[in-house]
């Protein structure tokens, strides 16, 4: 069995976002309701646990979840925390390693890509190569994910491309697609031993065929869930982006992920890399209403999934 917690289930900036004062965010902030960004802890014996993805929020994530609490037991230092597999070089998705500089023993399991751009960046040297192992992940092939003294750790995970883009800040706005390569967004199937397995899709901007069938009756996926239109970044004053201009998929629309899923037969589909943008956080919303109607959960932080 594969136990997966959701340590934060917004997109960067989390829930609400520390400057906007849209209509949700203000609302949020006078509840004190909120989300942090988005990040898995995936584990096949309760014990020993990866990070799918490791966000600027990882330590309050790490103390709101005491399955990643340190245990006495196991010695004066110590953390269940045994590795990071990561799906793209955001900045909400890489900026959580530096949280685990302590000289811990770990693994990092990346594209080629994304640990180059780690090398590339000597901030991420904090990250003691004596204890960090930085693993490439091969594309299109089963990965063993292991324990810090080699052991298998009961689950393996499978990268793939999927539709997307640079992250952000290695954007070059002379190249084609800003400097794009397939390596920069990938997605993860996350398997256990016994055949259990889920789909990790955080960012992905389209669902082409090969993509789609390669999910088709698959127990469960947590999918990119950005933005509910395409352009809601742009009508609510917020940026002036679109969802596509960003790599992602919204939800709505004919070329939105509802639609796309709708015959794939999944079955538990769960939005993810929520924006502070995005109505669905609002419950009762039409958003709200129009995902949930369509068989999707909307993910929050601790929300806890056996597959």
């Amino acid at each position: 069995m594969v136990h997966v917690i959701v340590l934060g289930a917004a997109a960067g900036g989390g829930f609400p976002q520390w400057n906007c004062a849209c209509d949700q965010c203000q609302s949020a902030f006078h509840s004190a309701r909120s989300f942090t960004q988005s990040s898995l802890a995936v584990s096949a014996d309760g014990e020993h646990w990866f990070l799918l993805n490791a966000s600027p929020d990882l330590r309050q994530q790490i103390l709101n979840t005491p399955a990643l609490h340190p245990q006495p037991q196991a010695g004066k230092r110590h953390s269940p925390v045994v590795g990071a597999v990561l799906t793209n070089a955001d900045v909400d998705h890489v900026t959580g390693l530096l949280t685990l500089r302590e000289s811990h023993p770990l693994a990092i399991y990346a594209s080629q890509r994304v640990l180059g751009v780690l090398h590339a960046n000597s901030i991420f040297n904090v990250l003691n190569p004596q204890y960090v192992q930085r693993c490439p992940l091969a594309l299109d092939q089963p990965v063993t994910l292991c324990l810090p003294d080699g052991r298998p750790a009961g689950l393996t995970v499978e990268a793939f491309c999927v539709p997307g883009k640079i992250a952000l800040w290695l954007e070059d706005p002379t190249a084609a697609n800003y400097g794009s390569v397939p390596e920069d967004t990938i997605a993860l199937k996350v398997s256990d031993a016994d055949g259990n397995s889920f789909f990790y899709i955080p960012g992905c901007a389209s669902l082409p065929p090969e993509l789609a069938d390669r999910l088709r009756g698959a127990e469960l996926v947590f999918f990119d869930g950005t933005t509910y239109t395409d352009d809601e970044m742009i009508a609510h004053g917020l940026g002036s982006k679109t969802a596509a201009r960003m790599g992602h998929m919204a939800m709505s629309g004919p070329e939105g992920s509802l639609a796309a899923f709708a015959d794939l037969q999944v079955a538990r589909k769960i939005y993810i890399h929520i924006n502070n943008s995005n109505p669905v956080w609002t419950p009762g919303s039409a958003a709200r209403c129009a995902v949930e109607s369509a068989g999707w959960q909307v993910a929050h932080d601790g929300l806890e999934v056996r597959v």
